[in-house]
């Protein structure tokens, strides 16, 4: 089919005691005293998702938009939403109860048990789109699909031209899909219907800003926007285990294999900082001695307002438990021109270097990045790929389109695991995650496949590293947050060396630990 092409496209809170701060951009600075030391400790867990007796084998979790307000058993380890709120001038009227942490299931007097925890239903309820796109013919016709692909394709035909948009990159041809673009603008207007169609709308969206050499990524610049963001996220950890899932089996890597009382974590992917509460509270209970966590966040320059919250309030949770914390920002472009000479190390400290694939979008050479990385020396690094990156490298590898296509399916997959994991199909909390939590995402991952970044896997092999088996007992976190959450459709299993969380047959979230 070719498309006629018009003659003109158009185209205040208080600084602790023991902490100064400094944020000051493009050096992003704060610094802390601390004293350094060795003895390490034994770790153990980060989560107590079984304290109080699971709901029925075959409940199906009664979700609706006011239970994700107040998270129910998926709260947010140890993280006082009520004094973030305050700190900010504002008030949140959610409760937020705390878990405990569970001991080690080797501990024979404190054993616990996810009894209630039973298999789920892993039958395939989602079209798989690579399988539709796979061939080079553009020209799809749609009355020769199986039944079960008819049916959940049936009314979805723009999803062809979304497709043959993105071809149109791969041959060059833009102005063609410029047109493509447009028409679609008018079937697409909005994010609504079902999830397919929702990520179409942002894939629309991102390919209209990779073509017009736009970055539309909404920037948080405002405490009000931040507050907002901060709610995002804990509706999104009360819909769905795969936050939790990111956050826990990361904490858990660290416990098991990074764990002393003089610590060093490099995060590439800080965020709000809401995921080192339950660390920073492991390490208070486990230290033999008074323990020092340094951490270093290597952030966008516009990252101002947020690293000011991070720090302010990892500062005040690290008084409350009597360790010593010290928080550092790193400008990326510092990063970008200075590499690991930008950030500051010390003598006799344990480092963990925590990535995902944002950095990798953001960096562009893979294999000089991880050759850095070696060459510090960590004790560990944590690599957790909550974007599909290693079924989508591998596709982008053959062509923009078939990137983009796996990418689609990612993200519809992940879009219906939010629909079935409320009452009704999701919705305002649903849309105000997908806007600003997965939106973003999308345009990156667009972005990433346009670059044609390699397969993570295969870089982490060339760089030299060496993967590291998880502990069993992170398999048993992972599968009593599952057991909590009693969503069908969810299920962890083992992929390689990663711990993967998956929503019927494609991975969502996957962690891996390596060694260089």
């Amino acid at each position: 089919m070719r498309v006629p092409v018009p003659s003109s496209p158009q185209a205040n809170p208080k600084p602790t005691n023991n902490v100064v701060r400094t944020i000051a951009l493009p050096n992003l600075n704060t610094t802390t005293t601390t004293t350094t030391t060795s003895l390490c400790y034994e770790p153990t867990s980060v989560l107590d998702l079984c304290r109080s007796p699971s709901p029925s084998p075959g409940t199906e979790k009664p979700t609706n938009d006011h239970a994700v307000l107040d998270l129910d058993d998926h709260a947010l380890h140890n993280l006082d939403w009520d004094s973030i709120m305050k700190d900010l001038g504002l008030h949140d009227d959610s409760a937020t109860p705390v878990l405990k942490t569970f001991l080690h299931p080797d501990d024979d007097n404190n054993n616990p048990s996810c009894d209630d925890f039973t298999p789920f239903d892993h039958a395939l309820e989602f079209t798989s789109l690579s399988d539709i796109y796979s061939n080079q013919n553009l020209a799809f016709d749609f009355n020769h699909l199986p039944h079960d692909f008819n049916h959940h394709l049936n009314g979805f035909d723009f999803i062809e031209e979304l497709i043959r948009a993105a071809d149109c990159f791969d041959t060059k041809q833009l102005h063609v899909a410029q047109v493509i673009l447009e028409r679609l603008n008018q079937r697409l207007r909005s994010p609504v219907g079902k999830p397919l169609q929702r990520a179409a709308f942002y894939f629309k969206e991102a390919l209209q800003s990779l073509l017009s050499g736009s970055n539309r990524t909404p920037r948080i610049s405002s405490l009000v926007e931040i507050v907002h963001s901060i709610r995002t996220f804990k509706a999104f950890s009360g819909i769905s285990p795969i936050p939790m899932f990111s956050i826990f089996t990361t904490n858990q890597i660290v416990l098991d294999h990074a764990a002393c009382s003089f610590m060093h974590v490099i995060d590439f992917d800080i965020g709000l900082g809401i995921q080192y509460a339950s660390l920073m509270k492991e390490i208070a209970e486990k230290a033999a001695e008074s323990p020092v966590l340094r951490i270093t966040a290597v952030v966008p320059e516009e990252y101002a307002v947020e690293s000011t919250l991070v720090h302010d309030n990892l500062a005040q949770f690290a008084l409350e438990l009597r360790i010593r914390v010290q928080v550092e920002f790193v400008a990326l472009r510092t990063f970008e021109n200075l590499s690991f000479k930008s950030v500051k190390f010390v003598d006799g400290e344990n480092t963990t270097v925590l990535l995902s694939p944002a950095i990798f979008g953001h960096l562009g050479n893979a294999a000089a990045f991880l050759a850095d990385v070696r060459r510090i020396s960590p004790s560990m690094v944590v690599f957790v790929d909550g974007e599909g990156w290693a079924e989508t490298a591998t596709a982008s590898a053959a062509s923009f389109r078939r990137g983009v296509v796996s990418s689609l399916e990612y993200y519809s997959m992940m879009l219906e695991s939010l629909d079935a994991s409320t009452v009704g199909g999701g919705g305002e909390w649903v849309r105000r995650i997908e806007m600003m939590q997965l939106g973003p995402k999308i345009l990156a991952a667009v972005e990433s496949a346009w670059r044609k970044l390699p397969p993570w896997r295969e870089a982490f092999y060339g760089a030299g590293m060496r993967p590291v088996q998880l502990s069993q007992f992170a398999d048993f976190q992972a599968e009593c947050l599952l057991a909590k959450s009693q969503i069908r459709g969810f299920h962890v299993a083992r992929r390689q060396n990663e711990l993967v969380l998956f929503w019927h047959d494609r991975a969502m979230v996957a962690t891996s630990a390596w060694r260089c």
